[in-house]
């Protein structure tokens, strides 16, 4: 059941956003457990069709096993949604899709399952690749990445204000032995971190390494720029994060158009954003799915439709 894997956040508010077409073109650039998809693919009618990414093929796997692998609406692909524009292109919707759904939270699946490394209550290898034939585990990070490095990720994605101390604990501890499991850096880090926080600092830190292994914001960034071209004029763009980084970008990217937040105008001042933002202030779970999934606590969403330019018209 899809429910074990992944309990979607903010769904039927995701579902409200995108504005289902029963004859529409629709990516869910993030399946997971499938939860959103299977959602998705119930409003359909006999020529809607969806197409879901996944860079797990964990993810893929379990899809193909369910329903939505006999259905014949729906079509997976089994790649970092940062490839979005080629397999647009390759299915022949690029520039027809009418919503794009992304709900960047990790799964319950990856947390635990111990094997993975993404959490700190196992002792494992520290993996946390999301797609397991990527080059670098977390690992490799710790045991190649010099101090400034460390520390950089450790404050930028974690927000943690030791993060110099915990990176230099981390090089001096490594020339003694490698730090490559759970087990090791905790033991490394736990002396560091405040013992009445200890818990929020971990998973902040293990956040941090997890944004770097799998370079979830260069991913995003890539996302975005190529869902302008993706989406039809009209069409949904609608994105659950997790984290300030993530929410800032997005928002940026929804009033601008561009991941630098570049406002851009005509000669007459008028503005170019290619975006209308639809949510002024982002979605929030609400208190009941928060008391029913812990994990929605942090979710925010946003959504925003694209407009139509000169360029679509031809």
């Amino acid at each position: 059941m899809a429910e074990t894997y992944h309990i979607p956040a903010l769904l039927p508010e995701a579902l409200e956003a995108l504005a289902i077409r029963p004859d529409g073109i629709y990516v869910d650039v993030t399946l997971g457990g499938g939860g959103h998809s299977s959602a998705i693919i119930e409003r359909l009618g006999s020529d809607g069709r969806l197409i879901s990414f996944d860079q797990d093929s964990d993810a893929i796997e379990r899809a193909m096993e369910g329903p939505l692998g006999r259905d014949s609406r729906f079509t997976p692909v089994h790649a970092n949604f940062r490839f979005l524009s080629n397999f647009m292109r390759y299915h022949g919707v690029d520039g027809h899709v009418d919503g794009l759904l992304g709900d960047l939270g990790v799964s319950f699946h990856h947390f635990d399952d111990a094997s993975r490394g993404f959490s700190f209550r196992f002792d494992a290898p520290l993996d946390m690749r999301m797609n397991r034939l990527a080059p670098r585990s977390a690992a490799d990070l710790l045991a190649e990445a010099d101090a400034r490095e460390l520390a950089d990720a450790f404050s930028l994605y974690g927000e943690l204000r030791q993060a110099r101390r915990l990176a230099d604990a981390i090089v001096k501890a490594r020339a003694a032995a490698p730090v490559d499991t759970v087990g090791r850096l905790t033991e490394v880090v736990t002396p560091l971190l405040n013992p009445r926080q200890l818990k929020k600092e971990m998973a902040q830190l293990f956040q941090a390494l997890r944004i770097v292994v799998n370079d979830e914001m260069g991913a995003l960034k890539a996302l975005l720029r190529q869902s302008l071209r993706a989406l039809r004029p009209g069409g949904r763009l609608v994105i659950i994060t997790y984290h300030s980084l993530e929410d800032r970008l997005v928002k940026n990217f929804m009033k601008t158009g561009n991941v630098e937040g570049r406002l851009e105008q005509d000669f007459y001042g008028r503005s170019l954003a290619p975006l209308k933002m639809l949510t002024s202030r982002p979605i929030v779970a609400s208190e009941a799915e928060v008391e029913a999934n812990p994990r929605s606590r942090s979710a925010k969403m946003r959504v925003a439709v694209k407009l139509e330019t000169e360029s679509d018209n031809g």
